[in-house]
């Protein structure tokens, strides 16, 4: 894997899903959105339940780059570094969960994206110096099917809502008041319990990168992912007759399914970069994943900011939606807010890219 093209591939990978994460959390307003855009409301799966544990699968895969250059060497040094890394991913989410929610400390949610991302990365990274890649594909079976016990034990409504095992766990060690309230009761879908499974779908991105430096020719690299994708999908669905495809609960059944739709994603990247060298096409992806944590966090203050600002009796974010909404129906007028926003941090990550300008942790 030593050719500029392979790497574009998977920076479009990246690209494109922070360009997704960004058009999902930003509608004009939540009562009119396009069905595919909205996550499936607690089984199933849609479009936008993919977006997270993709980001997850491309944070893996750029490890096998970043420990590369150390041959993979496990150090103090090494390992000093993935933890000062992953605390400030965690402190940099926790950080945007107290300003949106006006400093109000005593209710404040403690998990959430970046926080996910954080613990996961760290784990995830110490798991790849520690293992070879057969005990990493070991690791990532006993952690799911250990999960899977762990939401069966205790409870005979394991996939519910108010009786699952990651709501009792996050209720016992965080505290009721500082979960997310947006299903009616405390229930975080960023939970720590729920954390654990999300750590497979880093160490699936960093296998399947290994997979592609080990393939003879870029057809058989894609033909690789795309069995396995098919392989890992089919298992999913025959997983999820006994254990939901849930990504609220983020199940097995569920990293499986995400990571086999990674598979076939990244399959797609390299036919269009590497075989039909379609630049031109993927180089706004490129632009938008060259500061993908930076460019998360900015949108997130930004969107958030509106919220602060009044325009008589109503906020900013709502008048801004509503001078669309005076030309285009509600769902319409949602989207292109959303689009909008897209295209304004594209504009913003374009005058970095340019400059070659990476803002990294």
């Amino acid at each position: 894997m030593n050719n500029n093209n392979r790497y574009l591939a998977l920076d479009a990978f990246r690209g494109i899903t922070i360009a997704l994460m960004i058009l999902v959390n930003t509608p004009g307003t939540w009562s009119h959105v396009f069905s595919p855009l909205l996550h499936a409301d607690w089984h199933g799966v849609t479009p936008t339940d993919l977006i997270f544990p993709f980001f997850l699968f491309i944070i893996g895969s750029a490890l096998y780059f970043a420990f590369s250059k150390s041959n993979f060497e496990f150090s103090p040094l090494a390992v000093a570094k993935i933890i000062k890394r992953s605390a400030i991913i965690f402190l940099i989410g926790l950080g945007l969960n107290v300003y949106s929610q006006a400093a109000d400390m005593e209710n404040l949610r403690v998990m959430g994206v970046l926080q996910r991302l954080g613990i996961a990365y760290g784990i995830g990274a110490l798991l790849v110096l520690l293992l070879t890649w057969r005990q990493l594909i070991i690791a990532c079976v006993a952690i799911l099917m250990s999960y899977w016990l762990l939401m069966t034990m205790g409870s005979s409504a394991p996939y519910s809502l108010e009786h699952n095992v990651v709501r009792s766990f996050d209720l016992a060690v965080l505290g009721e008041n500082h979960l997310w309230q947006g299903k009616g009761i405390a229930f975080d879908p960023e939970g720590l319990l729920s954390t654990l499974p999300a750590i497979v779908n880093v160490l699936t991105g960093f296998l399947a990168t290994m997979l592609l430096a080990h393939a003879p020719s870029k057809i058989d690299s894609i033909k690789r992912l795309s069995l396995f994708g098919a392989m890992l999908i089919v298992i999913s669905l025959l997983w999820n007759v006994v254990m939901p495809i849930n990504k609220s609960l983020w199940t097995s059944s569920y990293v499986v399914f995400s990571t086999g739709c990674a598979f076939f994603v990244l399959a797609f990247f390299i036919w269009l970069v590497d075989i039909k060298a379609q630049l031109k096409l993927v180089d706004p992806l490129l632009v938008y994943g060259s500061n993908p944590l930076f460019i998360y966090v900015l949108s997130w203050l930004w969107v958030a900011t509106y919220q602060f600002i009044a325009i008589g009796n109503i906020t900013l974010y709502q008048y801004l939606y509503e001078q669309l909404a005076v030309f285009l129906v509600p769902k319409v007028a949602s989207f292109a807010f959303a689009f909008i926003h897209v295209a304004i941090f594209w504009f913003i990550s374009n005058v970095l890219y340019r400059r070659s300008i990476f803002i990294k942790v």
